[in-house]
């Protein structure tokens, strides 16, 4: 009996055995049918994602607003070129128009950008360089907002200074908002070293002070003298964040260059930024302290009349500016050498950083024509037209590499994306069960 009872189980289990092996086989059978198709979707949706229209936007980062920037000074530096005439006043006219057309174009696609891609906001803003370019777009407005005021406003009068004034104030709000959270940033998120860390730690904390410049030129124009004070009032606040905190940032980056040599090739372009606060720095506390000398005794602020003085507060202010500005220079002139001396050590390919050639020369230029004026001096003069005209070469240089690349689309890269990427791949690799729902 037991024999037949043997017998009769043997035949029982094989059966549960060949049915455990075919199901397992038909799951094999499954996932090898579904792996491929899940696959191809994968690469259909990549695909879709990475072909015309489609790719310049999701591949269009904050950095592109560097163009702007770099625009924006040049036709400012036309505009107010030592030895100037009226068909440099056209021509600064154009590139004004010029660098308006991008900024609108490109504020657009960054809108569409993040509103189709919304997961591509967290991904840039965690990733360590492609985050402190959101900078760049407080400060490319600021160059507008100068512009305005340089070219529209006498052409068409009081409107005008109106709209220097709101787009001011919102340029005021986006400065302080990348000057306070990015560092933090930085701090929080971002797993920096002094041997990785570069110059673009400056970007947003150089905002404020383009904002601190621009509102030195709108205050200039404003009809309403308390209107104008409250302007150069904040302007100096918006000096003050960011002065004092790209020094900090300098006395980092001079450690980092000392004990870490000199940046990768790729990036070695942003040894010029440090002359950006430095030159943008110098001409805001001038162009403010002119304006306080004019609006002070105007407004009664910090008067001096009580105690018998004959000299405004402005008055100081406008002395104390200049000398400040003058220390700015110097110390400007000393990283424009250390630039210059390190562009010079090896050739470096061609990408977005080279924009930063354009806006810290450019500033500088700018602080060197003020000096000009207030002086006056022949050769802050002389010298403030050799920067602006090499800058403007810069501009042209580079804008022609930069549409020659957009042209063939190799220019259009996002670094943050290809990590996202990398992100979704080691997730579904550490959940495959998701591919098949």
């Amino acid at each position: 009996m037991a024999n037949q009872r043997s017998n009769i189980g043997m035949p029982l289990e094989a059966n549960n055995a060949s049915e455990r092996v075919t199901a397992a086989g038909s799951e094999l059978q499954d996932t090898s049918i579904h792996e491929p198709l899940q696959q191809e979707k994968s690469s259909t949706k990549i695909c879709k994602h990475n072909r015309g229209w489609r790719r310049i936007v999701r591949n269009f980062t904050p950095s592109w607003f560097a163009v702007c920037m770099g625009t924006g000074i040049v036709s400012i530096l036309l505009h107010n070129l030592p030895y100037n005439g009226d068909w440099l006043y056209y021509l600064s006219v154009i590139v004004f128009c010029l660098n308006v057309g991008l900024f609108v174009s490109f504020l657009i696609i960054s809108v569409l950008r993040y509103t189709l891609y919304p997961e591509l906001w967290w991904a840039m803003i965690r990733h360590p360089a492609q985050s402190l370019f959101l900078g760049t777009f407080p400060m490319a407005l600021g160059t507008i907002v100068q512009m305005i005021v340089f070219v529209c406003v006498p052409a068409w009068g009081d409107r005008f200074v109106q709209l220097a004034w709101a787009l001011w104030w919102i340029d005021v709000a986006l400065s302080l908002a990348c000057c306070f959270y990015m560092p933090f940033v930085i701090m929080y998120i971002h797993q920096a070293t002094l041997k990785t860390m570069t110059a673009i730690w400056l970007l947003p904390i150089v905002a404020p002070i383009v904002a601190s410049a621009s509102g030195g030129i709108v205050a200039s124009v404003l009809s309403n003298p308390q209107h104008a004070l409250w302007t150069v009032i904040v302007s100096y606040i918006l000096w003050g964040t960011g002065v004092p905190l790209a020094m900090c940032v300098l006395v980092i980056y001079f450690q980092r260059l000392t004990l870490h040599a000199l940046p990768p090739r790729e990036v070695i372009v942003s040894v010029f930024l440090p002359i950006g606060p430095l030159g943008q720095g110098g001409f805001a506390i001038m162009q403010l302290g002119k304006v306080a000398m004019e609006l002070f005794p105007i407004t009664h602020t910090l008067s001096l009349e009580a105690a018998g003085s004959s000299v405004n507060a402005g008055q100081l202010l406008y002395v104390i500016g200049w000398l400040v500005a003058t220390v700015l220079w110097g110390f400007g002139l000393v990283w424009l050498f250390f630039a210059a001396a390190s562009i010079t050590r090896s050739r470096f390919p061609f990408n977005m950083g080279w924009w930063g050639f354009t806006f810290p020369l450019g500033v500088f230029a700018t602080s060197t024509t003020q000096m000009a004026k207030e002086l006056p001096s022949l050769f802050f003069k002389v010298l403030g037209t050799i920067f602006s005209v090499a800058v403007v070469l810069l501009w042209i240089m580079v804008a022609i590499g930069t549409f020659r690349r957009a042209v063939t689309g190799e220019i259009f890269f996002a670094p943050c994306l290809k990590d996202l990427e990398g992100k979704k791949d080691q997730a579904e690799n550490n959940c495959p069960e998701e591919l098949t729902v």
